[in-house]
């Protein structure tokens, strides 16, 4: 009897230190790409946010988690400055004439995104890449700093630039060491309008860097400092209440009755039909696609192939076929002239016709095809099909 409850006090005192111990361990760093003001989390923005008045000291910080147009329109706002720093930002209609009209007026409006969506793609010409090869070191170009000074930075932290813009509108302020624009201004009325690619430049993980430090105070510096500042979080993290899924029928005092009187007929509806019997219906198996199946074998074989050249070949073939068949273009000698052509016919942008065109030459002549050549051989082509739909 003595030694089992010599056992019971062991096991007991090896699960309390079991659990003692996982309550203290660590916790996982958590990498999600928040951007929220709240969060301490390495892509969360705390010490920015809670930093703004070094950088605007006139600046009295308002957040709003609602869209543009509800922002300026709805809180009477005339004068302030504006921040959105978030993953992606896609301005509807209304809210790009409200944002354009608030510059107009003289205000100055900065956002940092990854993607800036179709609305800023289609009035500002702006589209965003990755750059694939390895960054470490971003720029200013503007005449009125230091263009010689290189912002040692993480690869992935200012990995995105802009690989279309519209010259004509818009001025370049920053780059990467590879010439990649990736921070523009856009003037219009009495105001501007900054756009940055690597919001992640703006976030705790960066600025813990000393460099990622200067860089955002720097960036942020071209802002007018105004005595109102409109710090944005709608882009980042939704509205306040986007967690109820029901917001929209519980406000209308209307489609709440109309929801609860369809929810309580529903639940009459079963009860009574749960009295009812009905033969079990028997399960029919449905038919195999047999060629799906194939089309998983071949995909298999090749797979476990990995001949990368054989593959490259056969999109190149496919590719240029479909060059011949929808443009009516001689794919015999892809040579200067044939870009010219194709980028005419296909009313596609010369350089990334010329990049393509180029890479094709170069992979058909290559000995050997590495998973990242076909890779990007493949991103180059769905591109291409993308654009010309």
């Amino acid at each position: 009897m003595k030694s089992l409850r010599l056992y019971i006090i062991i096991l007991a005192s090896l699960i309390i230190l079991y659990v003692v111990a996982q309550y203290n361990r660590p916790k996982a760093v958590d990498w999600s790409e928040t951007y929220s003001s709240t969060d301490k989390i390495p892509y969360g923005t705390y010490i920015l946010y809670n930093r703004l008045n070094d950088i605007f000291p006139k600046a009295k910080v308002e957040t709003f988690r609602e869209p543009v147009y509800n922002v300026i329109n709805d809180h009477g706002i005339k004068h302030a400055t504006y921040l959105i720093i978030c993953n992606s930002v896609n301005l509807n209609e209304y809210d790009y004439k409200k944002i354009i009209q608030f510059i107009k007026n003289g205000n100055d409006v900065f956002i940092s995104a990854s993607y800036f969506g179709e609305e800023l793609r289609k009035e500002l010409k702006v589209e965003t890449s990755v750059e694939y090869k390895v960054t470490g070191g971003l720029k200013f170009i503007n005449k009125q700093l230091d263009t010689t000074k290189v912002y040692n930075t993480d690869g992935k932290i200012g990995d995105i630039y802009f690989s279309s813009l519209d010259t004509a509108t818009t001025v370049a302020i920053g780059s990467n060491i590879f010439h990649h624009v990736n921070f523009l201004r856009y003037s219009t009325g009495k105001g501007n309008l900054f756009l940055n690619s690597n919001p992640r430049l703006f976030t705790n993980y960066s600025l813990f860097n000393k460099y990622g430090n200067e860089y955002a105070a720097t960036a942020l510096s071209f802002v007018k400092n105004d005595s109102s500042l409109i710090w944005d979080q709608y882009y980042a993290i939704g509205r306040e209440d986007d967690s109820s899924s029901m917001r929209v029928f519980l406000r209308n005092n209307a489609l709440k009755w109309a929801f609860y009187i369809s929810f309580f007929s529903l639940i009459a509806f079963v009860l009574y039909e749960m009295k009812r019997r009905q033969r079990i219906i028997p399960v029919i198996e449905p038919l195999q696609n047999s060629t799906l199946n194939f089309v998983n074998v071949v995909g298999q074989v090749y797979y476990e192939q990995r001949d990368n050249g054989n593959i490259s070949s056969k999109k190149i073939v496919y590719f240029l076929e479909h060059l011949r068949n929808q443009y009516y273009l001689k794919t015999s000698v892809l040579d200067r002239e044939f870009i010219d052509n194709f980028a005419q016919k296909t009313a596609t942008d010369h350089a990334f016709a010329t990049e393509l065109v180029n890479y094709i030459n170069y992979l058909n002549a290559a000995q050997r095809v590495t998973d990242t050549e076909l890779s990007k051989l493949n991103q180059l082509i769905e591109q291409f099909y993308n654009q010309s739909r």
